[in-house]
């Protein structure tokens, strides 16, 4: 594996979600926000069989069901859900102020729920690059007014996506980033599918040519490519130190409501960017960000030989070789 393999393919999916906001927002101005959320997770899932059968990816087991049940109630249904809900009345570069705390959510999901361990330096960095948005976001007005429903909607989902990002990333470690989405988004069906039929009945969906390219986004890149990609880069380079890449997906957010939706925004962010940017390569400097990827056996099953022999327990928690998973991943 190469060393930068992770934060290339971290990158690759925060500029994938980077416009997520901005496409949610012109997909449920006309068309009803639950259709957005549970519709895009229906059409994901079909790319998601197809992909599954043209691999031939083997069944989870019992204990990654368990998990991919979490990963699906953050970003299949959570994210998705309360996303739609809020961007019917706010903006969304109102919504980047608040997904703004998403890296800081993810780090903290990733010491509860993955055992990484972060060194202070990680912190402070985080720390710096989250005020920085913070204060570029209020500079520009976007933080204006008192807590709304629109703003409980994002902070739950910006919890749940927190939870579905670091489990999904740690899940990856030994399904794949590409099969982990895959199959959280065919275990979300028997939720998704109703939910999605009565709100087509109840509201019709219908739009322009605009609305449909928006919801199309959602579907392909924001529920389906994109964590191809992102779930692969937390696998490989630790969950809280990629996840630390979102800090540059609010201002990218900003660029991309502005070009989309005629939203202004500042010259100043070219400044903050880079600011951000310099975070974040700070971040990526650290050491000791992640304890190292281990099996299902968790913490108590740790230097001990396993079935396939010395050489392979304990080595490669990520679960399959690292050249097989690499094709997978990004396929």
């Amino acid at each position: 594996m190469r060393p930068g393999a992770g934060i290339a393919l971290g990158a690759l999916g925060v500029l994938a979600f980077s416009m997520s906001l901005p496409a949610t927002r012109v997909a449920v101005h006309t068309l009803d926000p639950w259709f957005v959320a549970f519709g895009r997770a229906v059409g994901a899932a079909l790319l998601a069989w197809g992909y599954l059968r043209l691999t031939g990816a083997p069944r989870p087991t019992r204990d990654q069901w368990r998990r991919l049940s979490i990963v699906a109630l953050g970003v299949v249904v959570g994210f998705p859900l309360f996303t739609s809900l809020a961007l019917t009345t706010q903006t969304s570069a109102h919504g980047a102020v608040v997904v703004t705390v998403l890296p800081a959510m993810t780090a903290v999901f990733a010491v509860l729920r993955a055992g990484e361990r972060p060194p202070p330096l990680f912190w402070i960095a985080g720390a710096a690059g989250l005020a920085l948005v913070l204060a570029f976001l209020a500079a520009g007005g976007s933080m204006r007014g008192a807590l709304s429903a629109a703003d409980v909607f994002l902070l739950a989902a910006v919890v749940l996506c927190g939870l579905g990002y670091a489990e999904g990333g740690r899940l990856a470690r030994e399904l794949g980033g590409a099969r982990t989405i895959c199959w959280a988004l065919l275990l979300s069906l028997p939720v998704t599918v109703p939910i999605t039929a009565v709100a087509a009945l109840v509201h019709p969906p219908q739009g322009g040519v605009a609305t449909w390219a928006g919801f199309g986004y959602l579907t392909v890149v924001s529920m389906f490519l994109g964590f191809f990609a992102w779930y692969a880069g937390l696998a490989r380079g630790g969950i809280a130190k990629v996840g630390q890449i979102q800090l540059v997906q609010p201002v990218l957010t900003l660029i991309w409501s502005a070009a989309l939706l005629g939203e202004a925004v500042t010259p100043g962010a070219l400044v903050v960017a880079g600011a951000v940017l310099a975070c974040v390569v700070l971040i990526q400097r650290t050491r000791g960000g992640a304890t190292p990827a281990r099996a299902p056996g968790g913490p108590s099953s740790a230097g001990r030989p396993s079935p396939g022999g010395p050489s392979s327990a304990g080595r490669d928690g990520a679960g399959h070789a690292g050249d097989v998973r690499v094709a997978d991943e990004v396929s």
